[in-house]
C-alpha cells in the first residue's frame, strides 16, 4: 500500500495531499517513485480576448520578472518535471513525470501563483496520477506508431488514481502552443513528428507523445473526480468539486464576468465564503471581527456559508475572489490603495460588498463626518426592496454619505431635517456587481461598549428585532440566503431524578403502569421506556424512547447536579423527562399526569422545541438559550387556589421574576410581570411567557404549566444575561451570567412556596409581591381601540382577573381569556380567536 503524507498550503486551510512510493497490492506491481502530473492550461490570446470583449478585465499575466522583484520565488514547470504526452487544444493538456518532492514544489508554487509554464501557458489545473510500470514504460518509450496504437475505447490507456490536491485557475498562453495543435486532434492519436512540432524545444519524438485524454475512460474518470481550487477549502473537510472538462475559452471568459440574473455565480460548487475585512490586526480590529461574525451568524444560514477573516496580506496575495460570495468591509481605517483596487476589481467581476461603518466607498459617494451624530442613537427610516419601510433606533457612526447617485432598491436615512443618507445601495459595472454601504452600526449589539447609557440600551434593544430584519433584507438583496435553518431532528428523552431516594418507588410505579412492551400510551404519543438508546429505536412525534439509565445521559445545556443543588422543593420537579430536541414539552407528560403520585412531581425540560405552543394560535419560538419546561401541578378543587385557577399563570410568571431578583446582588435586575402571563424587561420587551392547561378529574385539578424565558439567547430580542451584563456596565458590578438549568430549578422552588402561601392565605398571601414586580401600576389604557374609553388599571380581583377604573367611577373586570394586553399601544383589545 502506498504511503500517504499531507502538507499544509495556502491561506485558507487548503491541503496538498501527496502519494509516496510503495507497493500496489491489488495489481502486485511496483509504483515508481515518481508522479505523473496531468496538467491543463488556457491559451493567452484566446482567453484574454474573450475576457476583454466581455468584461474589460484581463487575466493575470504569467509569473516573471515583476514577481521576482516583489520577492516571489518563481518555479519553472520545465525544471521540475519531464513531459511524457500531451493533448493540444484549449485547454491544453499534457502528462509529465515528477518526483514526489518536485510534485510538492509544483503544487505549492501553483497555489501561491508562482508557477511559470513554458510557451507562456498558465496552469489551470494540476492532477497527480500514478502510472504503473507497464503503462509508464509504454508512454515513455513508444514510437509514433505505438502511440497511435494505444487503446481508445473502454480499455484504459493508463491506470490512474486521483489524489486530492488538484487545482485550477484560468490562465493565458501562446496561441502557437494551442491554436495549431488543435487541428491535430482527431479520433486517433497524432504522429510523433506532428507532436514534436508543438512540444518543448529539445524534446525528441520518443520523449513526447500526444495522449488522447478525451477518449480514455480512466482519464475521464480522473477529471470528473478532481478538486478545483483548494485555496479556500476547510482543512477538516475538503469538498469534491465538479469540473467541466469540455469548458471552452468562452466559458473561461464567463468565469471572469459571470452574468446570471445579475448575481455572481458560485463557480466552485462548494459552500461559498463570506470574507470579513476589518483592516489591521489590532486588538480593536479583532474585537470588531468577532462582533461582525456574531451578527452575520445570527442572520445567514450558517449551514450554507463559511465566514473567514480576510487579512491584509491575504487580500493582496491570495485569489480570494474565486470563492467569495460576499465581501464585508468593516473598518474605519483608510483602505490601502492596492487593497482598494482589489476590492473594485472584485466588484467589476460581479462581486457583492457590504460596507459596515467603513471608509470604503465608490460611485461618486463621499463619506462626510458629522460629529454631533457620533455614537448617538438616532431614528432611521429604511426602505426595503418592495418599497415598504422599517423604522428603528440605530447607533450612528458619526458619518453620512454625500453626493453620488443611489440606483439600487435599498436606502436608509435619518428622521432629521437633513434626512442624512446612512444606507446606500450602489450597483457597479455590467456584471452584476453591487454594494450596500452603511454608516449606522447594524453590526453592533445593544450591549456593545460604545452604548453608554441605560436609555440608549433600552432604545436599541427595543429595535433589535428590526435591526436583524434590516440586515437580513440587505443580505438577501446581495444574494445570500437568510432562510430559517433546518428543523433539528428529534432526540430521545432521558429519565432523570432530582432525588435518588425516589428512584425505586418511581420505577416500581412505572412497572405497573407500562404495557408488556414497556410503553405508556396516551392520546398524543407513546413513551417507550428503555435502558439504552440505539439508532434502530424510532424517534418520532408520536413515539419517543425514554432512556432510564442515568449513566447514558450527558448534555452541554443541562447539568443535573446544578439542577439538584438549586431545587429545594418538597414535591415539585422531582422526576425529569429531558430532551435536547422535542416537539413541545406540553405533550410529554400527557400519558403520566393523571396517575403520577404527587410526591413525585413531574417536569419535562427541553433545550429546543420544534412546535412550541403559545396562547391561542400563537407559536412559541424556542431557540437554544431558552429555559423551556412544562411542570405538572395537582391542586385540590376545594382549596384556595382550586377556587381561583386563573392565578396559576400569575404565580408562575411571578416565580420566574422572583427566582432571579431574590438572589443576593441580583435584586436590581429589572425583570417584571405583565398581566396576564408574561415576563418582561421593565415595561419594554417580553422576555418570557406562561401557558396553563388544566383538567378537572373528580376533586382534583391536574395542571400543566408551560413556561419559557430567554436566559442566554440575546438575539433577536433580549435575555436575562443581557440585563445582567448591562447592569454590570452601568454599576461597575461583577455579577455572573446565569444558566437555564439553574433558573428552572429556582423558579420551580419559588413556585412551590408561592402555592403554599396562596393555599394558606389566599390572594393576599402573594399579591404584595406580585404588585412589587408588575408593570401596570397607575397605568392609563384604552379599551378596544385607541378611540375607546380610557381607564386606569387598579389591580387584580379575587379571581386573578384585571380590574380597571372608568371615569364614571365604575370598576370593570377584564378576563384574560377574552382580551390581550398590547403594551406598545397601551391597549386592552379583544383577543383574536
Amino acid at each position: 500500500m502506498a504511503s500517504l503524507t499531507r502538507r499544509r498550503v495556502g491561506r485558507y486551510g487548503g491541503w496538498l495531499q501527496l502519494q509516496g512510493a510503495g507497493r500496489d497490492t491489488a495489481a502486485g506491481s511496483r509504483v515508481p517513485e515518481a508522479h505523473a502530473v496531468l496538467c491543463s492550461a488556457h491559451s493567452r490570446a484566446m482567453l484574454a480576448a474573450a475576457a476583454r470583449g466581455r468584461s474589460g478585465v484581463s487575466a493575470r499575466p504569467p509569473c516573471g520578472a515583476s514577481d521576482r522583484a516583489l520577492g516571489f520565488e518563481v518555479v519553472k514547470w520545465s525544471d521540475c518535471c519531464l513531459p511524457l504526452a500531451f493533448r493540444p487544444g484549449d485547454p491544453y493538456q499534457f502528462i509529465a513525470k515528477a518526483s514526489v518532492d518536485n510534485f510538492s514544489k509544483l503544487g505549492v508554487a501553483f497555489m501561491e501563483e508562482r508557477l511559470q509554464m513554458d510557451h507562456g501557458l498558465i496552469a489551470q489545473k494540476i492532477v497527480s496520477v500514478h502510472l504503473k510500470d507497464p503503462a509508464l514504460k509504454e508512454v515513455s518509450e513508444a514510437s509514433a506508431e505505438q502511440v497511435q496504437a494505444l487503446p481508445l475505447g473502454p480499455d484504459p490507456c493508463l491506470e490512474a488514481e486521483p489524489v486530492q490536491g488538484v487545482m485550477e485557475c484560468a490562465g493565458q498562453g501562446d496561441p502557437k502552443a494551442t491554436g495549431e495543435g488543435s487541428s491535430l486532434l482527431r479520433r486517433g492519436c497524432a504522429s510523433a513528428g506532428e507532436l514534436a512540432a508543438d512540444g518543448d524545444p529539445g524534446q525528441s519524438s520518443a520523449e513526447l507523445h500526444q495522449l488522447h485524454l478525451s477518449s480514455c475512460h480512466e482519464c475521464l474518470e480522473l477529471e470528473n473526480s478532481t478538486i478545483e481550487s483548494v485555496r479556500f477549502a476547510s482543512a477538516e473537510n475538503i469538498p469534491d468539486l465538479p469540473y467541466d472538462h469540455s469548458c471552452s475559452v468562452e466559458d473561461a471568459a464567463d468565469e471572469l464576468c459571470p452574468e446570471q440574473e445579475g448575481r455572481r455565480v458560485n463557480l466552485s460548487g462548494k459552500a461559498p465564503n463570506i470574507l470579513l475585512y476589518v483592516g489591521s490586526n489590532s486588538e480593536e480590529a479583532l474585537g470588531r471581527l468577532q462582533q461582525v461574525r456574531a451578527t452575520l451568524t445570527d442572520c445567514v444560514d450558517t449551514d450554507s456559508y463559511t465566514l473567514y477573516h480576510l487579512l491584509e496580506d491575504s487580500a493582496l496575495r491570495d485569489p480570494w475572489p474565486d470563492n467569495c460570495l460576499l465581501l464585508v468591509v468593516a473598518t474605519r481605517e483608510p483602505i490601502p490603495k492596492d487593497i482598494y483596487q482589489k476590492f473594485m476589481a472584485y466588484l467589476s467581476q460581479g462581486g457583492k460588498v457590504l460596507g459596515l461603518s467603513s471608509s470604503f466607498t465608490f460611485g461618486g459617494f463621499q463619506v462626510a463626518s458629522k460629529d454631533l451624530l457620533q455614537s448617538t442613537v438616532q431614528n432611521l427610516v429604511f426602505s426595503k426592496a418592495d418599497g415598504s419601510e422599517v423604522r428603528l433606533s440605530v447607533l450612528s457612526s458619526g458619518c453620512v454619505y454625500e453626493e453620488g447617485l443611489s440606483l439600487g432598491k435599498l436606502q436608509g436615512h435619518l428622521e432629521n431635517p437633513d434626512k442624512d443618507k446612512m444606507i446606500v445601495h450602489v450597483p457597479f459595472g455590467s456584471c452584476g456587481g453591487e454594494a450596500v454601504l452603511c454608516q449606522v452600526y447594524l453590526e453592533l449589539p445593544p450591549s456593545a461598549s460604545m452604548v453608554q447609557t441605560q436609555e440608549d440600551f433600552n432604545l436599541l434593544k427595543s429595535s433589535n428585532m428590526r435591526r436583524h430584519e434590516v440586515l437580513k433584507e440587505i443580505l438577501m438583496t446581495l444574494g445570500l440566503s437568510c432562510d430559517v435553518r433546518q428543523v433539528p431532528a428529534l432526540t430521545p428523552l432521558y429519565l432523570l431524578l432530582a432525588a435518588e431516594e425516589i428512584r425505586d418507588p418511581f420505577m416500581q410505579w412505572l412497572e405497573r403502569r407500562v404495557d408488556p412492551g414497556g410503553i405508556v400510551r396516551s392520546s398524543k404519543l407513546a413513551l417507550r421506556f428503555i435502558s439504552s438508546h440505539t439508532s434502530q429505536v424510532e424517534v418520532s412525534p408520536s413515539s419517543l424512547p425514554v432512556v432510564t439509565d442515568p449513566e447514558a445521559f450527558s448534555s452541554e445545556h443541562f447539568d443535573l447536579e446544578t439542577y439538584r443543588q438549586n431545587l429545594q422543593t418538597t414535591w415539585l420537579g422531582k422526576v425529569i423527562l429531558f430532551a435536547e430536541v422535542t416537539t413541545t414539552t406540553m405533550s410529554l407528560l400527557d400519558g403520566l399526569m393523571f396517575e403520577m403520585p404527587q410526591e413525585m412531581g413531574l417536569i419535562a425540560i427541553a433545550v429546543r422545541q420544534t412546535q412550541g405552543k403559545g396562547r391561542g394560535p400563537n407559536a412559541w419560538l424556542s431557540p437554544v438559550g431558552c429555559a423551556l419546561f412544562t411542570l405538572l401541578v395537582s391542586v385540590p378543587l376545594r382549596s384556595q387556589l382550586g377556587q381561583r385557577i386563573p392565578f396559576v399563570q400569575h404565580l408562575m410568571s411571578l416565580a420566574v421574576v422572583e427566582a432571579v431578583r431574590s438572589m443576593p446582588e441580583y435584586e436590581e435586575i429589572n425583570l417584571r410581570v405583565k398581566w396576564p402571563n408574561d415576563i418582561y424587561y421593565s415595561d419594554l420587551m417580553k422576555i418570557g411567557g406562561v401557558l396553563v392547561n388544566s383538567t378537572l378529574m373528580g376533586e382534583t385539578f391536574y395542571i400543566l404549566i408551560g413556561c419559557g424565558f430567554n436566559v442566554t439567547n440575546s438575539n433577536p430580542t433580549i435575555c436575562i444575561n443581557d440585563l445582567i451584563a448591562e447592569h454590570n456596565k452601568q454599576h461597575g458590578a461583577g455579577l455572573k451570567p446565569l444558566r437555564a438549568d439553574h433558573l428552572i430549578a429556582r423558579a420551580v422552588t419559588v413556585l412551590e412556596r408561592l402555592i403554599d402561601a396562596f393555599q394558606a392565605q389566599g390572594p393576599n398571601g402573594v399579591l404584595p409581591l406580585y404588585y412589587k414586580y408588575w408593570v401596570h401600576s397607575g397605568q392609563q389604557v384604552h379599551l378596544g381601540s385607541t378611540e375607546g374609553p380610557q381607564v386606569s388599571i387598579v389591580g387584580l380581583d379575587d379571581s386573578g382577573f384585571l380590574q380597571v377604573h372608568q371615569k364614571g367611577g365604575e370598576v370593570v373586570t377584564v378576563h384574560p381569556d377574552g382580551n390581550s394586553f398590547d403594551m406598545l399601544r397601551n391597549l386592552i383589545v379583544p383577543k383574536r380567536q
